[in-house]
């Protein structure tokens, strides 16, 4: 239930249409994960923070370093050499004291990730790369998660929702894991925006109000101030989430 602080806190999104205390109230009782504390988790990371996420869980094994400070918020100088999970936990414990940050400094791996994002109601990716994308998208599909996917390169952006069961999975989507150069150009305000819409999704995921981008994916260009979307397809012989392959669990909560 709310405390009386809570209904103060949180309550310019109380009196939005369609979420009121009830939604608020799920909010509190939810649990989401966070994949990767870079500039797409940091920036997440804050506005659950902010939102009232009852506990958020980051996880990266990571140290800091001087070339994340163009766009990894939550990481300053002073943090430099430190894990990363450390010191975004350290901030956001300061933002919201009323809520439960959890750090783990691990990397996410075939043989982890079930245990790791079991009892998440929610997983954010906050990756750079497709291989762990993949691990994580395939423990999704086994336990029946949303899994909220994006990424960036330079001023480009893309989102979608993935949902177990009712939307096509990442392997529906890039039937191999899409290979990129190491080290990709990246200007701070890309993640920024593209995890601002990420933490919009996960709000109407656990609350239940408004459309999700179930089934499409949104794609940015910061260059041309241009949106576009697409519909995907779920591949029925898909190896993680198709015919024979459905180990989710349906209607969750």
């Amino acid at each position: 239930m709310l405390s009386d602080d809570d209904r103060i806190r949180y309550g310019r999104q109380i009196i939005y249409p369609g979420f009121g205390e009830i939604g608020q109230e799920r909010l509190k009782a939810s649990h989401v994960l966070i994949i990767g504390v870079g500039g797409l988790g940091c920036a997440a990371s804050i506005y659950l923070t902010y939102a009232g996420i009852g506990h958020i869980t980051i996880v990266d094994d990571d140290s800091v370093e001087l070339s994340n400070l163009n766009r990894q918020m939550l990481h300053w100088e002073k943090d430099i050499g430190g894990k990363k999970p450390i010191s975004a936990a350290n901030k956001l414990r300061r933002i919201n004291s009323g809520i439960k940050i959890t750090a783990l400094c691990k990397k996410v791996t075939e043989d982890n990730a079930d245990q790791i994002i079991s009892g998440a109601d929610v997983v954010i990716d906050g990756l750079d790369n497709f291989q762990t994308r993949f691990v994580l998208n395939a423990a999704c599909v086994r336990q029946g998660v949303p899994f909220i996917h994006a990424g960036v390169n330079g001023l480009l952006g893309q989102i979608t929702a993935i949902v177990p069961g009712k939307t096509p999975c990442l392997a529906c989507i890039y039937s191999t894991p899409p290979v990129f150069e190491e080290t990709i150009p990246v200007f701070g305000v890309t993640p920024a925006l593209v995890a601002s819409l990420q933490v919009m999704e996960a709000i109407k995921l656990i609350a239940g109000f408004g459309e999700t981008l179930q089934g499409r994916m949104l794609y940015f260009n910061g260059e041309t101030m241009e949106f576009a979307y697409e519909d995907l397809v779920k591949n029925p012989k898909c190896s993680v989430c198709g015919a024979g392959r459905r180990n989710f669990k349906e209607n969750r909560k």
